[in-house]
């Protein structure tokens, strides 16, 4: 059976999903300064190497950021929509919960998490 939520319990999700992008999107910028001090200091071709895999995962981090916070800002768009078509009931109604974004956010945190992990181990041992 489909999970129905209110408007507010909706909205609160979406502002907590992008609050944490947000957050993650700020790391990335940080990961990011890493790999180049490291990068700098190290010139054989494997550090190099490595770091160019690291920058082209966190390329495509930012862009999944991206993505996400682009179709949560669109769902948060229909909800507004709703409410404006029918500001007497919105109240009561109840929408379909969105749990495409829920898993979608579920599984980038998973994957921002080792990818965390796999720099971290980078970065100890280079640095």
């Amino acid at each position: 059976m489909e999970t129905k939520k209110t408007i507010y319990q909706l909205h609160e999700e979406h502002k907590t999903w992008l609050n944490k992008l947000s957050f993650y999107k700020d790391e990335l910028k940080i990961m990011d300064n890493r790999i180049l001090e490291v990068a700098k200091k190290n010139t054989s071709n494997e550090v190099r190497s490595l770091a160019d895999h690291f920058n082209n995962l966190l390329v495509i981090q930012k862009e999944q950021i991206d993505i996400l916070s682009h179709d949560i800002k669109s769902h948060e768009l229909y909800l507004e929509a709703a409410a404006l078509g029918n500001p007497n009931s919105i109240d009561h109604e109840k929408f379909s919960d969105h749990k495409k974004h829920r898993e979608s956010i579920a599984v980038f945190e998973k994957i921002f998490k080792e990818l965390r992990e796999e720099l971290i181990d980078f970065l100890s041992k280079w640095m």
